[in-house]
């Protein structure tokens, strides 16, 4: 079941899981930058950031073909 990441965008975990998945973001002002999701409320900060880098270790343990 998916749950309210941002409040103020209407983010949900899955949505944002998706999107960072797709894109290589690093940090989340490189998200509020690329997405314009986020209006700096801060209230997902922490939460968000949290998903930044599990797509970033997601990323990096993806085995490519050899």
């Amino acid at each position: 079941m998916a749950e309210v990441i941002c409040l103020c965008n209407g983010v949900w975990d899955e949505d944002l899981r998706e999107y960072l998945d797709a894109h290589p973001i690093a940090s989340i002002e490189e998200l509020r930058e690329q997405a314009s999701i986020c209006n700096k409320c801060l209230q997902c900060e922490d939460l968000v950031a949290s998903e930044i880098y599990a797509a970033r270790m997601r990323r990096q343990n993806v085995v490519g073909p050899t």
